[in-house]
């Protein structure tokens, strides 16, 4: 029998951020610390395709509002703003209750004995068209395996540099890499395929589905709209599951994600309430469990049909 890569005992539960995690747009803290009016950015920001398109430019509507933050940047109205002071910011962005408790609530599924015999483990990871520094200083940063978001580049490499060059910290001046709610698909195919665990393997790289770090079909993706969608009907295609989050009280909230489950884009949805022995923390346990157990089942199935079974004495 030959040995694959990975085991694939890993549970993966992947988070969306803004709406889902937190009630409030992770760069809250952000506006309110150069005293920014948050409003008017976004409208500024949601105008900007029409804006450019008169120059008969498109833009992309999900992160064009990267390149208005390094325009206030460069117009001096947040001097300064570098990645140190995005992760110092994240830790004041605050989160729905039962947030970060669940995270390792989920993970205490795993510890009974039955699950232990299997050494399966649950990983958490966010993916998200927000900004990879304000979420690593957050609170929920140490219970996650990996965050997929965007990101900026301080000091940009020059013409003819060297390897041996080292970049100088300073204000954010360019994009590094971004995430729109289209290409949040490839970080759900980079987490199956193990490529945040091995460097040696790239997302395009051809890989059996046996040898895959975490099967699609052991996630669990948790987002609050329509514009995550093409993530939805990835993680469902491919035998994984979609729970959509509302507001609380919120009937615009609850309607949006009552046509996600009417339309068959979502396997449940519920409350961005995670508080024990709420709607959605139930749902995410039983799920979790039922994961768990099936994984176990297909272990022993395998285990039996590779066993062969020795000679025995006649009665």
């Amino acid at each position: 029998m030959s040995k694959s890569l990975f085991l694939q005992n890993i549970i993966a539960v992947i988070w969306d951020f803004d709406k889902t995690l937190s009630p409030h747009y992770m760069q809250t803290p952000l506006f309110e610390h150069y005293g920014v009016e948050e409003a008017m950015f976004w409208r500024e920001a949601n105008a900007l395709p029409d804006f450019y398109a008169k120059a008969g430019i498109t833009v992309q509507p999900d992160t064009c509002y990267l390149g208005h933050l390094l325009t206030y940047v460069q117009q001096g109205v947040m001097p300064g703003l570098s990645n140190a002071l995005l992760r110092e910011l994240g830790a004041s962005i605050k989160f729905y209750n039962g947030i970060p408790e669940i995270f390792s609530s989920l993970k205490t599924i795993l510890d009974l004995p039955k699950y232990q015999e299997g050494d399966l483990r649950l990983e958490h990871y966010v993916v998200s068209t927000g900004l990879a520094e304000m979420i690593r200083g957050s609170a929920i940063a140490p219970y996650l395996s990996g965050v997929w978001a965007s990101e900026f580049i301080e000091t940009p490499a020059p013409p003819h540099f060297s390897a041996a060059d080292k970049p100088k910290a300073s204000e954010i001046t360019q994009i590094a890499g971004f995430l729109d709610n289209t290409t949040k698909t490839r970080s759900i195919f980079e987490i199956n395929k193990g490529v945040n665990k091995r460097s040696d393997i790239k997302v395009n790289d051809m890989l059996p589905e046996e040898e895959r770090r975490v099967p699609v079909r052991n996630m669990v993706y948790i987002a609050d709209g329509p514009s995550d969608i093409p993530s939805f009907s990835v993680i469902r295609e491919h035998g994984g599951l979609a729970y959509a989050v509302y507001k609380s009280g919120s009937s615009r909230h609850f309607a949006q994600v009552d046509r996600l489950l009417r339309t068959g884009r979502v396997d449940a949805c519920g409350p961005a309430d995670y508080c024990k022995g709420g709607q959605t923390t139930l749902w995410l346990e039983r799920q979790v469990t039922r994961i768990a157990d099936r994984m176990m089942k297909e272990r022993l199935r395998t285990l039996e049909n590779n066993v062969k079974r020795g000679p025995e004495h006649n009665v």
